[in-house]
């Protein structure tokens, strides 16, 4: 049974790619990245333990215990990234639960996050090669180390089936996820360059985490070949009453999940109700308006770029550092360049629901003119905002340059966005699924097109960009004027062009690509 569960693992592996070329490519891609960038790291680690075998025990017992504690808790914010092993798939199969178990814990391995942690962890204990005995501790504890995490996510994952299994939970989740991850850079930024101050710090860090299962494990090769075998001893017995518990917890809710499944309860709504369909008129643009703006407010995939618009004043204020809000005054541009191609894997986001589109018989150009429309009711204020607000703050006027260019980055990404999703389509998470899935060979044609976007659209919008830079550079209030109103005049031209154009093709080739978005699912 275990080997059946391990070749369903790969038999799953081998259809994802078999999809498309694309697939397999950017697997592949992945994988040559993620093992130059794996090489690179264990050569330092070897280099370090020759040279500062102490400065190196420090090292790894802090990136292995952010190692462990990063398996424990992504499963709770990328919940639906990879449900494979969702144990709740497993409620109507007799399959004994300790070989489910092993079943599980080797499938967790199987894919470029297992298998670059496993070959991590190997190369870490080896690193000591001028002790043996550390060395041989350290791959021993390594498939320790690797096992816990393996073990850890499948109880958080186990722990959280009726919660994963809720659309709300999943998507509130993978949005606070966004912040985190976002805020990396200017926390990055915000660390003082003199970092003598920190070296304590990292060494006490580093002892406190040693004796917590976190850091037991990671610690016991660098106790031994700093001569320490006692406290090896102490470290790696917690090591292994660790992995036993998280093994033992593991195990009870497993056993639990697959005799009571969780169960969500269908809510209940007024009746009467539509929503944004109340609020548009009853027009076939209309109808895709209301139906897309709601979706920018309820998928989590379209909610995502709403959040960045906040946490980008964040990320600019901090990479200003010196400067304070002065990085700020780019924050309109920004925010209407990426606001403007958000449209761009619009109807890839639909998925088969495309479908209704056609069935209903829409216009093509209904179709583009409804997306922008729903687009453009939350996107214009905003970019008006994050073009005039950031001077008020700084203390001086805004510009009518800067804010003819982001008008112009918005309205003509409008237009370019409503030719390229009706012509150009790439893998995106499915609907309900983590905005943080990355479907496997998605990578090289995503890239591809979203280059390609960026490009045409810094060319459309020229006409703006060029009395906008004359405004810059002599500063005169006649070019500045002539930028916001070439901005504006010309980027609803080439909004209007985009819509006829891309609905023209959808007219054309709706067919065809509602069957190029439905072969991704």
């Amino acid at each position: 049974m275990v080997a059946h569960l391990i070749r369903l693992k790969l038999l799953l592996l081998r259809n994802s790619l078999r999809r498309s070329p694309w697939q397999l490519v950017g697997l592949i891609l992945g994988g040559l990245y993620g093992l130059g960038m794996l090489g690179l790291l264990i050569v330092g680690v070897f280099v370090l333990t020759s040279a500062e075998p102490a400065l190196s025990a420090v090292t790894g017992v802090i990136a292995g215990s952010l190692a462990v504690a990063g398996w424990a808790l992504l499963p709770v914010f990328l919940a639906g990234a990879d449900m494979t092993l969702d144990p709740a798939r497993f409620t109507t199969y007799a399959v004994p639960l300790r070989q489910l178990l092993a079943g599980l814990a080797i499938g967790g391995l199987i894919g470029l996050p297992g298998l670059l942690t496993l070959l991590a962890a190997l190369g870490w204990g080896l690193s000591w090669w001028q002790e043996p005995a550390a060395a041989a501790a350290g791959v021993v504890f390594a498939l320790v180390a690797v096992l816990t995490c393996v073990a850890l996510s499948r109880v958080v994952v186990t722990a959280a089936t009726s919660l994963t299994g809720n659309r709300r939970y999943r998507d509130i989740t993978a949005l606070v996820a966004i912040v985190p991850l976002m805020l990396i850079g200017p926390a990055v930024a915000l660390i003082p360059e003199e970092l003598e101050g920190w070296g304590p710090f990292l060494e006490r860090l580093a002892g406190y985490l040693a004796w917590t299962p976190l850091g037991a494990a990671w610690a016991v090769p660098a106790d031994l070949a700093l001569g320490s075998p006692g406290t090896a001893a102490l470290r790696g017995l917690l090591a292994l009453a660790f992995l036993a518990a998280a093994l033992q917890a593991w195990k009870l809710l497993l056993s639990r999940a697959l005799v009571t499944p969780g169960h969500q309860a269908s809510a209940k709504r007024t009746a009467g109700r539509l929503g944004f369909f109340d609020r548009f008129p009853a027009t076939p643009a209309g109808a895709v308006a209301a139906r897309a703006l709601t979706y920018w407010f309820r998928d989590p995939r379209y909610g995502a770029s709403l959040l960045m618009v906040p946490l980008l004043a964040v990320v600019l204020v901090a990479a200003g550092g010196n400067s304070g809000p002065g990085m700020l005054l780019v924050l309109g541009p920004l925010v209407g360049f990426l606001l403007g191609i958000s449209l761009a894997a619009d109807v890839a986001f639909d998925n088969t629901a495309f479908a209704l589109h056609l069935a209903a018989g829409v216009r093509g150009r209904d179709d583009r003119a409804g997306r922008v429309l729903a687009a453009a009711t939350f996107s214009v204020p905003l970019t008006v905002v994050a073009a005039v607000l950031p001077p008020l703050v700084v203390g001086g006027a805004p510009s009518p340059a800067v804010l003819g260019i982001s008008m112009a980055l918005l309205l003509c990404g409008f237009g370019l966005s409503s030719v390229v999703s009706a012509r150009f389509t790439y893998n995106v998470p499915l609907p309900g699924e983590s905005p943080f899935k990355t479907p496997p060979g998605s990578a090289g044609r995503s890239l591809l097109v979203n280059t390609g976007s960026m490009a045409a659209l810094i060319i459309l919008c020229l006409p703006a960009l060029v009395p906008a830079v004359a405004a810059l550079v002599t500063g005169s209030q006649v070019w500045s004027w002539t930028a916001l109103a070439l901005g504006v005049g010309w980027g609803i031209a080439v909004m209007v062009m985009g819509i006829r154009i891309g609905g023209t093709w959808v007219d054309r080739r709706g067919p065809e690509l509602l069957a190029q978005v439905a072969v991704h699912k």
